[in-house]
């Protein structure tokens, strides 16, 4: 039997897709930048049948790319290109969709590894609770790829990132031996806690099927302020200021005029506060009670402020959400960017976006520069269009000025194939070895992901 014999047998015929038109939007990424060809694309809808589907390929000695709902931003969840072995076979997990109830006495629910994030938001606040991870990518990106690239987004000021957020988790190995631990303890000090190794292994240990999450208190009373400041400097030190005054401090989002100039005319509106500040900060303060009061106290505060517009109705606060969300939509209507998610030490921060213009005008003088990004923790979205040719140069000269810093080549969206050669920039060569050997136990023979966090040996 072949092996996509084997496969149809283990999924169903219908969920192992051969033909080349029918697998090639899994074949490259949101951005575009990253493409390569697949053997098969399969989508199994159970544990049991990811089980069949990797001891099918591990018996073959064919590698496997897992991917969730292909919003990855570094070529972690596709094909390589220019491949030299056998062609992966793509898992697609986007079938994995089922949803527990939620246990409300421990604020806890499991979920399937292809859950869209809005579902789960969802289904959590229909319980009177709420999910603390948020971003833009909500209709699209599921549970499993969140885990599995430790996503971040927008209330990790709050709430922290996908590792905080997973009390359990299920996975398959490569040989297709199931490991699970759902069971959401409060404490348990047993030894390795597997679930958290996961999070953040983009897919090189084991396939994520199942997870245990943590959901907090729902805070519906929300409000919003985007505020002009005079620059990245003066944005850090108003963080510092409504760190302190401002105890419903929900979410600080760091854009720049030219941005927000871009995404408006990639809307069709027109920017607000334009020309009153070279930078601008977007503030959520949520909680039980009504926080507007507090927020328009806590910006009076702050000697940073130029002007400020504050949105209380749900519509008024998503269209100011809109100009700084829409900074990925707009920009790669532009064309296909170099998209490089950093961060460094807070007190660092004005002096890399200073910096930036020129190592990027170095590497390629005629690219264009768009910065965003979460400053509360100093994470900034470097996007490089027109770059060209010269995307790898471009890469080099911002990770390394990152690295110079202090900071973190990844800072939210995983290292993926685009930046594994960089990996030494962040981490000293015995943390890789250590990663090498976690590798070597969960995957002898190197068939999940290969390729993707860890650079090649030469």
């Amino acid at each position: 039997m072949t092996l996509e014999a084997a496969l149809g047998s283990a999924v169903g015929p219908e969920h192992v897709l051969l033909d080349r038109d029918l697998r090639a939007s899994y074949e490259t990424d949101w951005t575009g930048r990253f493409s390569g060809q697949s053997r098969a694309v399969v989508r199994p809808a159970t544990t049991a049948e990811v089980a069949r589907v990797l001891q099918e390929c591990s018996g073959a000695r064919v590698p496997v790319v897992v991917q969730g709902g292909n919003t990855g931003l570094v070529g972690g969840g596709v094909p390589p290109a220019g491949q030299t072995g056998d062609a992966p076979v793509v898992l697609v997990t986007t079938r994995l969709a089922d949803l527990g109830d939620v246990c409300v006495a421990a604020r806890q629910v499991t979920a399937g590894a292809g859950v869209r994030l809005a579902a789960l938001t969802a289904h959590a606040r229909a319980a009177g609770l709420d999910f603390g991870v948020d971003l833009a990518a909500r209709d699209s990106a599921t549970v499993g790829g969140m885990v599995a690239t430790n996503a971040g987004g927008i209330r990790v000021l709050r709430h922290g990132s996908m590792r905080e957020q997973v009390a359990g988790a299920e996975a398959v190995l490569m040989d297709g031996q199931i490991v699970s631990r759902l069971d959401g303890l409060a404490k348990d000090s047993t030894g390795y806690d597997i679930g958290h190794l996961l999070a953040g292994s983009e897919g090189t240990l084991a396939v994520l099927t199942r997870v245990r999450l943590r959901l907090v208190p729902s805070e519906r009373r929300r409000a919003v302020a985007f505020v002009a400041v005079a620059g990245s400097a003066e944005a850090v030190d108003l963080l510092a200021g409504l760190q302190t005054v401002l105890p419903s401090l929900a979410a600080a989002e760091l854009c720049f005029a030219a941005g927000v100039a871009l995404v408006a005319r990639h809307l069709g509106v027109r920017p607000p506060l334009e020309g009153a500040g070279e930078a601008y900060v977007l503030v959520e303060a949520a909680g039980q009670r009504d926080p507007v009061d507090e927020l328009l106290a806590a910006l009076q505060a702050c000697p940073q402020v130029l002007d400020a517009t504050v949105a209380t109705s749900a519509t008024d606060r998503a269209q100011l959400w809109a100009l700084r969300e829409g900074h990925t939509e707009a920009i790669s209507a532009l064309g296909v960017p170099v998209k490089l998610d950093v961060s460094v030490p807070m007190a660092r921060l004005a002096e890399l976006v200073d910096r930036l213009p020129e190592a990027v005008a170095a590497a390629a003088p005629a690219a264009l520069l768009v910065i965003f990004g979460h400053l509360a923790e100093a994470n900034l979205h470097v996007n490089v269009l027109q770059a060209g040719e010269d995307g790898e140069r471009v890469t080099a000269a911002v990770l390394s000025l990152v690295a110079n810093m202090g900071g973190s080549i990844s800072s939210e969206h995983g290292v993926g194939r685009a930046k594994a050669r960089w990996l030494g920039l962040s981490r000293s060569q015995a943390e890789i070895d250590v990663m090498r050997s976690v590798k070597a136990a969960f995957d002898p023979l190197g068939l999940l992901n290969p390729g993707v966090l860890l650079p090649a040996v030469l």
